[in-house]
Parts: structure tokens; C-alpha cells; sequence
């Protein structure tokens, strides 16, 4: 069904919704729209048969004129899309989230095991709620259009990848910063009091997953010696065949919610504080991970420090058994030097 839509979408046109129901009339597609705006469908259709007129054959600067307009009118509604007015809104939080440490390591390919383990334990727990909010709004007007629980839910696959670390009773082995009980403690709120907020949160967490997840599952795999995908099954959407087209399709049904203009301000305003809760969690966890080598190298650092200490009194007290040794050699020698000469004077008594 999802290709089916895809396809559909590559025409100019979004059918029904794959695990959804909508309307039955189709939602238009971005020409289409920019097309009804600018009221220059006819000319689109003249165009597309080649039936361009004379007219406009000979009148270049006309021609110009109509393009610079077209231009014009495209660029409003770009810019009046949802999905734009995020992506406007969190450009600089986006550039402080690439820039955390946890991230940069990731860039860098240096990733260890305890920073992927601790990773995806804040992950479930974020998941969580925003998976459950997104399933008890699923037929909320805001929400409705970008459910796609079969292509983009996300807690299977990352109970799969905690179990194949901690196994079975991976549960209770779970380690959940502060800062990501925070977050889920953010989406439940939402989802109870302004579900509209979700399209921000779903939007940054599921279309982010989806661009990163193949180059970062990649880095994960080859930085940690991990083979046939195991431990990996977060970064892998099996029910999405093209993920680019896939992110046409979701802006364009998110582009497609009505909101009220206080309403649109507050799910941009939220998708700031999504991207802020990421760089919380990302900070917490590098936190975590450098007071944990912090207290490794101390440790060392003590261990060595003993051990020279150790080491320091062990040959002062081969010094002193030494010294003792040769202070007990020191009467014996006496005494035998005296019997030598008891011995030297009695034998020069009996020689007179």
C-alpha cells in the first residue's frame, strides 16, 4: 500500500493513508498546489502538451515575467509549508545537536560499545512515549496525517538490539539518564494536552532517524565488530523501500495539517524544545561515559601509586633484613675473633 501511495505521490497526487483513514478526495501535490495558487494550471496543462502559444514563443520578457512570478508565488508557499517553517525555526539548535561530543564521536567513528548500549537505553525510553502518544492520537486531525506506526515505530527494533546485548532480562539491566526520563516525561505531556505538538516531535525523532540511520548504523557496525546486522536493528526500516521518497510523502502530508496560527507557532516552539531534549540526552550520556573514565583512571592511577608504595617498603625491608643480618654476623665474629686469641695466648704461655 505504501508504494502504491509513493507512486501515487510521484504523479502529483497523495492517495489514502496506509495504516489509516483519511478522506477520499486526494491531497494535492506540490505543483498541483503552487499551480492552483499562482491560477496558472491552464498554462501547465498548455505546456505539458506542447501546445505553447505563439504569443509566448515571441514575446520572451513575457515569458521571463511569468517565470520570475511563478518563482515568486513557489517560494510563499515553501515557505509557508510546515515542514520548512521547522526546519527554519531549528537550523541552529540542529547545528548544536550535530556538534555534541556524543555526536562528533559518531562523525569520527569512534564509538564504544558503552556509549551504544547507553544510547539505546534512552532511546527506548523516549520511544516509548512518544509511540504510545502517537498511538492514542492516531486519530487526532494534526496526528492522523504522519501515523505511520508500520514503516517508522522504532521500540521493536530497539528491545531487539537491548536484548541481543544484555539478553533476556535486558529490562532490568537498563540504564536511563535523567535527561531522557525528562523527555518522555515531555511527550506524555503533550500528548495529553496539546496532541498537535507531536507532529514536532515525530517529525525530528522519526525523519532524523530516517536520513542518519543508514551512514550511523554503518559507523556503529564497523566501530564495534558487529556482523550480519545484529545489535543493529534501529538504524534499519525494512517497511520503507525508498527512504528519500518516503520523506517527500511524510512533509507532504504534514504540510497538509491545518493549525491555527497559534497552534503552528506552538508545534515550532516545540520542535526547538525537541531538539533541546536531544542535546540533554546526547550531553547527559558523554557526561556519564567521562565521569565513568574519570573514576577508571583514578583507579589506576591509585592502583600504580600502591603498588610503587608497595614496592618502595618491600625493598626497605630487604634493607633492614640486611642491616639485621649483618648486625647479628657482627658479635659472632667477635666472639670467634676472641677464642682466636685465647687460644694464641695460652699457646704462647705454654711456649715460654
Amino acid at each position: 500500500m505504501l508504494l502504491n501511495e509513493i507512486s501515487a505521490f510521484k504523479s502529483g497526487y497523495v492517495a489514502a493513508g496506509p495504516t489509516h483513514q483519511h478522506s477520499a478526495e486526494p491531497e494535492p501535490g506540490f505543483l498541483a498546489i503552487f499551480l492552483t495558487l499562482s491560477g496558472a494550471r491552464s498554462e501547465y496543462k498548455r505546456a505539458k502538451s506542447g501546445s505553447v502559444s505563439s504569443d509566448h514563443r515571441s514575446h520572451p520578457s513575457r515569458r521571463s515575467t511569468r517565470q520570475l512570478h511563478q518563482k515568486q508565488m513557489q517560494t510563499a508557499v515553501m515557505a509557508s509549508e510546515l515542514s520548512e517553517q521547522i526546519k527554519a525555526a531549528t537550523k541552529d539548535s540542529h547545528v548544536r545537536a550535530e556538534n555534541t561530543e556524543l555526536m562528533l564521536s559518531y562523525q569520527r567513528g569512534r564509538v564504544s560499545l558503552q556509549q551504544y548500549q547507553l544510547l539505546l537505553c534512552s532511546l527506548y525510553e523516549i520511544y516509548e512515549a512518544l509511540e504510545e502518544a502517537l498511538d492514542t492520537n492516531a486519530s487526532h486531525d494534526a496526528v492522523a496525517p504522519i501515523y505511520f506506526p508500520q514503516e517508522l515505530s522504532r521500540l521493536e527494533s530497539i528491545g531487539k538490539d537491548l536484548e541481543y546485548f544484555y539478553g533476556r532480562s535486558w529490562r532490568e539491566k537498563m540504564t536511563i539518564s535523567a535527561a531522557a526520563l525528562r523527555y518522555a516525561q515531555r511527550l506524555r505531556e503533550v500528548g495529553r494536552d496539546h496532541p498537535e505538538y507531536l507532529v514536532a516531535h515525530a517529525y525530528t525523532r522519526y525523519l532524523g532517524d530516517l536520513s542518519g540511520g543508514q551512514v550511523l548504523g554503518r559507523i556503529t557496525q564497523k566501530s564495534l565488530g558487529l556482523k550480519s546486522g545484529e545489535g543493529l536493528s534501529f538504524f534499519s526500516f525494512p517497511a520503507v523501500s525508498s527512504p528519500n521518497l518516503f520523506k517527500q510523502l511524510y512533509r507532504s502530508r504534514m504540510n497538509s495539517i491545518e493549525l491555527t496560527e497559534e497552534q503552528r507557532s506552538g508545534v515550532l516552539q516545540e520542535a526547538v524544545t525537541a531538539f533541546e531534549l536531544n542535546i540533554q540526552v546526547f550531553n547527559e550520556l558523554q557526561d556519564s561515559l567521562n565521569c565513568v573514565s574519570d573514576t577508571e583512571n583514578e583507579m589506576r592511577q591509585r592502583h600504580t601509586q600502591h603498588k610503587q608504595s608497595t614496592t618502595a617498603a618491600a625493598a626497605d625491608d630487604k634493607v633492614c633484613e640486611a642491616l639485621q643480618s649483618s648486625s647479628s654476623l657482627v658479635p659472632r665474629f667477635l666472639r670467634t675473633l676472641f677464642g682466636v686469641f685465647v687460644v694464641l695466648a695460652v699457646g704462647v704461655v705454654y711456649a715460654f
